[in-house]
């Protein structure tokens, strides 16, 4: 799924990240949240490849998968429920959950057999929710342009809207609604950002999809 061995060998770096982009991360978190909340109340869901859970704490779930262990750690530290697996072979049974969430498709091995693989495991009627940053957009272009100086990137693959929006058709998905923030490069993000709804301007894309 993911290049663990890099992610289990600098942690620190990882979180690190977070607290000196607290204000981009707080954004994401924010337009994840709007999508969340079209959802229905108390339902059971998981993220993949939840890393040391800085998204899945803040938004309240409580279980997920993670290959990197040193990682995975972090987040069992945050309470949350941590199985051992990838996104193109889940460890779950089908029609299992009401919402699969993905906010680390760059790192993922096979894209189309992960999103396969979450349609298999939600309900009828479930949601997928992903969050990734747009391959057209301005902070994706800045690590690309930094690729072979980059600790977790040098192996990333940046995606645009319609490629994603395609994987998700071709996947089962139906109703897809975006969301975006992350305007502007990231060094000049100084503010939480108000997430807006379509795409084209932000970075960071969220988008819900129904199966």
């Amino acid at each position: 799924m993911i290049q663990s061995d890099i992610f289990n060998s600098h942690v620190e770096e990882y979180e690190a990240w977070y607290e000196k982009h607290k204000d981009a991360y707080l954004s994401e978190v924010a337009a994840i949240k709007e999508q969340f909340l079209k959802l229905p109340e108390n339902l059971r869901g998981i993220e993949v490849g939840l890393g040391t859970g800085r998204f899945a704490k803040p938004l309240g779930i409580k279980e997920g998968i993670e290959p990197a262990m040193e990682m995975a750690k972090i987040a069992m530290n945050r309470d949350i429920e941590i199985m051992k697996g990838v996104a193109e072979h889940l460890p779950y049974a089908a029609l299992q959950f009401d919402f699969v969430l993905f906010v680390t498709i760059c790192h993922l091995d096979n894209i189309k057999e992960a999103f396969a693989e979450a349609h298999r495991v939600l309900k009828n009627g479930g949601s997928i929710i992903v969050g990734f940053l747009d391959k057209d957009q301005s902070v994706a272009k800045q690590y690309e342009d930094k690729r072979g100086r980059s600790t977790f990137f040098k192996q990333a693959t940046f995606y645009g809207v319609d490629r994603i929006e395609n994987l998700l058709k071709e996947a089962g998905f139906k109703n897809l609604e975006y969301n975006q923030t992350l305007f502007g490069k990231l060094e000049q993000i100084k503010k939480v950002q108000a997430p807006k709804q379509g795409y084209g301007e932000g970075s960071f894309v969220v988008v819900k999809a129904d199966k």
